[in-house]
C-alpha cells in the first residue's frame, strides 16, 4: 500500500474538521471529467448557457439541483441568522 507521506495526517485533519471522506474522493475522482466535459459542452454551444436550459430533461435537473443545494444551505442560513438576532 503507497501513500503519500501527506495523505494520512490530512486524511485525519479533515476528518477531524467535520469534512466526509466520500464526497471529496468523489470530487477528486470525477472534477477532471466534469470540468472537460463542461468545457466541451460550453465549445460546442459557442458559450450560451441557455443550451443547458433548452432541453427539459436538463432543465428539471438543474432546477433539482438548484433546489437542493438551497436546501442544504438554509440550515446554516437560519442558524447565522438566530446568530444575529439573539438579544444580550
Amino acid at each position: 500500500m503507497s501513500q503519500t507521506p501527506y495523505s494520512t495526517p490530512l486524511n485525519n485533519l479533515l476528518i477531524k474538521m467535520g469534512f466526509e471522506p466520500a464526497p471529496l474522493l468523489l470530487g477528486f475522482v470525477l472534477g477532471h471529467l466534469i470540468e472537460e466535459n463542461l468545457r466541451r459542452a460550453m465549445l460546442l454551444s459557442r458559450g450560451e448557457l441557455s443550451t443547458f436550459a433548452e432541453n427539459p430533461l436538463s432543465l428539471v435537473l438543474l432546477v433539482v439541483s438548484a433546489g437542493l443545494l438551497l436546501l442544504s444551505a438554509l440550515p446554516a442560513l437560519r442558524a447565522k441568522r438566530e446568530e444575529v438576532f439573539v438579544e444580550d
